[in-house]
């Protein structure tokens, strides 16, 4: 098997993280991978935030959690969150990001970094709550995060159920 069809096939969604950073220069490499990714007619109108710092990490958490009344949300406390994000206007925006967090989760897995997409921010991107610090950490405006990308170094391993069927017509 080739290594990408072993990547796609071994990555799982991780929800528990070691408090271990992951380097810079691993960050780095997938924020890339995130900037070449596939997007509608090639306009590329994302923005993407690379978050490491931990109190701001628990500051979006706890917005989250208070704005959505989940008791107890934390992101699973990764150790850097990447945050694409894209322009309200754009059609393709939520496709492009989706896109390009896939690729994010596939460079993550190439470097033994767990990954787990977090949605929760797609409908409230402008509350009171959350936009200030979305603002703050420097996601434009005029930008809607469809999803985010929680990175960090797994602490579980275990068994994960594979999900799915693929049926062929011919």
């Amino acid at each position: 098997m080739n290594a990408v069809m072993e990547a796609i096939l071994s990555r799982r969604s991780i929800r528990k993280f070691k408090t271990d950073p992951v380097p810079e220069e691993i960050l780095q490499d997938v924020a890339q991978a995130g900037l070449h990714a596939p997007s509608g007619m090639g306009k590329k109108t994302w923005h993407f935030v690379v978050l490491t710092n931990r109190e701001l990490i628990d500051e979006l958490a706890e917005a989250i959690r208070l704005e959505l009344g989940r008791d107890q949300y934390d992101m699973y406390r990764p150790s850097a969150l990447v945050i694409p994000s894209n322009l309200r206007d754009n059609p393709h925006g939520k496709e492009d990001n989706a896109c390009a967090l896939e690729n994010i989760f596939l460079a993550a897995h190439s470097y033994g970094v767990g990954s787990v997409w977090i949605n929760q921010l797609q409908g409230i991107c402008d509350s009171q709550r959350i936009r200030p610090i979305l603002d703050r950490i420097g996601v434009p405006s005029d930008h809607v995060v469809y999803g985010m990308a929680a990175l960090g170094y797994p602490d579980i391993v275990g068994m994960y159920r594979k999900g799915g069927e693929v049926t062929f017509v011919r």
